[in-house]
């Protein structure tokens, strides 16, 4: 049935004489008010239905058209969720202020790196070499950093981009270089540059000055060896190719070796081998020392025949990690500048 407005003039003017010549049409006039009022909300209804299908569309293609964000799945900020199984480069990352989210062996991460002091908001992944399979896919990684020690994990980190840092000398005498570099190297891939050349220019006022702390309490001290205990007869001697030969560089020291080192920076001695350092040399000797070690070694009768603590100067260091970054050489400077000599010709 053609539907036509009632609203016409016509229409209008039809319904008002039957009203008034035939009262009883009017009955009629009613049904087609009322058919004709159905007409126009039927139009209505599909004016409305057609201007949302126009909305949507238009909405559809505007949200189309708006550009994406260009973020992590994982990570809703800026900045980067790393996770790095390796000690260097955690404690490089936490001093430098872009602390990971996770690193291995947090439980005795004091005993043996000491400083920096991780956030309390850390993961511990389980031991460094081999981590929690299960924990790793809880966590929300952007990209892991570690070394070729550690690469044989990176398949538990699915596709998650893997980089190697690696804090070692490439000769056989490491220089401040070996570790300026592979600071920058996190800079770039925690893609923040400034933040890496700002912690080195840092690292190395902060250097500087505990040389000037150390030598104003010590003047005489110059020459010094560097050695960690395995037993009370046993122990590492660290050599022209580990962070002691540059921190103490630094400092304008020398430090005192006996051979030439492994790949790792160190040659292993014996207790005896002491013997070969000059009065001159003071040793300092890298905790963690446990008290039954320390209790063996002051009973030793070659320990006493040395004069160490007495006739020889000597130091015992808190915690450094050997094979650490730019914050290792930091905190040994440090600890050096708040160390008490005993012995020999420095008091």
């Amino acid at each position: 049935m053609l539907c036509v407005h009632y609203q016409y003039p016509f229409f209008k003017r039809l319904i008002v004489m039957l009203m008034l010549v035939k009262p009883l049409a009017f009955v009629g006039s009613i049904a087609v008010i009322l058919m004709l009022s159905a007409c126009s909300h039927s139009a209505s209804e599909k004016s409305i239905t057609q201007l949302d299908e126009t909305h949507s569309e238009d909405s559809f293609k505007s949200q189309k058209n708006e550009p994406q964000r260009n973020k992590s799945k994982n990570n809703t900020s800026d900045r980067l969720n790393i996770v790095s199984p390796d000690w260097g480069n955690a404690a490089t990352l936490t001093a430098m202020g872009h602390a990971p989210i996770a690193t291995g062996d947090v439980r005795v991460w004091d005993r043996w790196v000491g400083s920096p002091k991780l956030p309390a908001s850390i993961t511990d992944l389980g031991i460094r070499y081999q981590p929690n399979a299960e924990l790793v896919a809880q966590l929300p990684v952007d990209m892991v950093i570690d070394n070729y020690f550690y690469e044989h994990a990176r398949n538990l980190y699915g596709d998650v981009p893997a980089e190697s840092v690696m804090f070692a000398a490439k000769g056989e005498i490491a220089t401040w270089a070996d570790y300026t570099e592979p600071t920058r190297e996190l800079g770039v891939l925690i893609d923040n540059p400034k933040m890496a050349e700002d912690y080195i220019l840092q690292s190395e006022k902060e250097i500087q000055l505990a040389s000037q702390q150390f030598q104003k309490r010590y003047p005489k001290a110059k020459k010094f060896a560097v050695v960690q205990f395995a037993d009370a007869n046993n122990m590492r001697m660290y050599v022209d190719n580990s962070l002691f030969k540059v921190a103490l560089d630094k400092m304008n020291k020398e430090l005192v070796v006996l051979g030439e080192g492994n790949q790792w920076g160190f040659v292993p001695i014996r207790m005896g081998d002491l013997a070969q350092l000059d009065d001159e040399t003071c040793l300092l000797i890298i905790d963690p020392l446990s008290p039954i070690t320390k209790a063996e070694i002051k009973d030793s009768l070659v320990w006493q025949r040395l004069g160490y603590g007495a006739d020889r100067c000597m130091a015992e260091l808190p915690p450094v990690w050997i094979y650490g970054g730019m914050s290792s050489l930091v905190s040994l400077a440090h600890n050096l500048s708040e160390v008490s000599l005993k012995g020999g010709a420095t008091l």
